[in-house]
């Protein structure tokens, strides 16, 4: 399979230039996972087409976040996704469809899903889409309305990239007890947080 996940002739040429979607993804911008709140104070807009990079938290929770309010969710090419941790964030399963075996071109398959889906994400696998694919699915999603968030891949002309890396941990112990190093149950998990591109405005922020 090739490393770039080509365009056929029908997606050569791009549609007419499409008006940028003003609506927010999430009518609370405050249902967020942090530190995301920090770095998308008005939320991620409808229609915006991000890269992700690092930890899974970041597009769990944002699932999660979508879903909880009545959204609906797609995610494709993640054959290996944690739908409890989703579930312990606050996601509606009901409300995720899963296609973690998309086929040969799972950019179509995302393409076609934006007709009904509030967000989607996407696993490329390692591979890349190139610019003149990119702009054509990137105005879909500015049509219909749909975030869509690339993950394991890169997305050409992205207008935003957001990474979120684990930073530490902390280790809940029993009543009156010390937790020892290495020992323990993981209460919370701390991230760092970068964001950058048109959509966002460059920052970095550290939260749990």
């Amino acid at each position: 399979m090739s490393g770039k996940v080509g365009g056929s002739r029908r997606a050569a040429t791009a549609p007419p230039e499409l008006p940028a979607a003003r609506e927010c993804l999430l009518s609370n911008p405050g249902s967020l996972p942090e530190p995301l709140a920090e770095l998308l104070p008005d939320s991620l807009p409808r229609g915006t087409v991000a890269v992700l990079s690092g930890a899974r938290s970041l597009e769990l929770g944002l699932v999660a976040a979508v879903t909880a309010e009545g959204g609906h969710a797609a995610i494709i090419g993640r054959p290996d996704v944690g739908l409890l941790a989703a579930v312990e964030m606050g996601a509606d399963l009901s409300r995720i469809a899963v296609i973690p075996e998309p086929g040969v071109d799972p950019v179509e398959v995302a393409a076609v899903l934006m007709d009904g889906m509030d967000l989607i994400v996407l696993g490329l696998a390692g591979r890349t889409v190139p610019a003149s694919r990119a702009g054509v699915v990137t105005a879909r999603a500015r049509q219909r309305g749909c975030t869509l968030l690339v993950a394991d891949g890169d997305w050409q002309g992205a207008p935003a990239r957001l990474e979120a890396r684990v930073s530490g941990y902390e280790i809940a112990g029993g009543r009156g007890v010390t937790p020892l190093p290495g020992c323990g149950r993981i209460s919370r998990v701390r991230l760092t947080m970068h964001a950058r591109g048109r959509s966002v405005r460059p920052a970095r922020a550290l939260g749990g």
